[in-house]
């Protein structure tokens, strides 16, 4: 898994940058957790406890999107994916999956989210 963190040196905006077909984790990483330290700790203790087998899964519902975790995999979502409506597009006007849904494993998410604070505690 390929990504990359910036801040823009102008405004001070976060930035994130991930492979095609993840960039749903742009926006998670960007907007749903940020520079939070209580969000990332709360994730992070949440991995712990998959990997010790406290857990079978965790799940946090974010502003626009949510987060799952299981022992192998990480799923991030647009909320709207859950609703029971199901919506007709044209295909011209389909939705690219890469921006609304991505699926990672759990160990390379740990060591983007770890990244990612590292970039946050660093980029002060």
């Amino acid at each position: 898994m390929e990504y990359e963190f910036q801040r823009d040196t102008a405004t001070g905006t976060l930035l994130a940058s991930f492979s095609m077909d993840l960039e749903a984790l742009d926006f998670w990483f960007v907007e749903e957790l940020g520079e939070s330290a209580e969000k990332y700790e709360e994730i992070r203790q949440a991995i712990t406890k998959l990997q010790l087998k406290q857990l079978s899964d965790w799940r946090k519902v974010g502003k626009s999107l949510s987060i799952e975790l299981d022992a192998e995999q990480v799923r991030v979502f647009a909320n709207g994916l859950e609703s029971d409506e199901e919506v007709e597009l044209e295909d011209a006007m389909s939705i690219y999956d890469g921006e609304s849904e991505a699926f990672c494993g759990l160990d390379d998410f740990l060591i983007a989210l770890e990244s990612w604070r590292s970039f946050i505690d660093e980029s002060y």
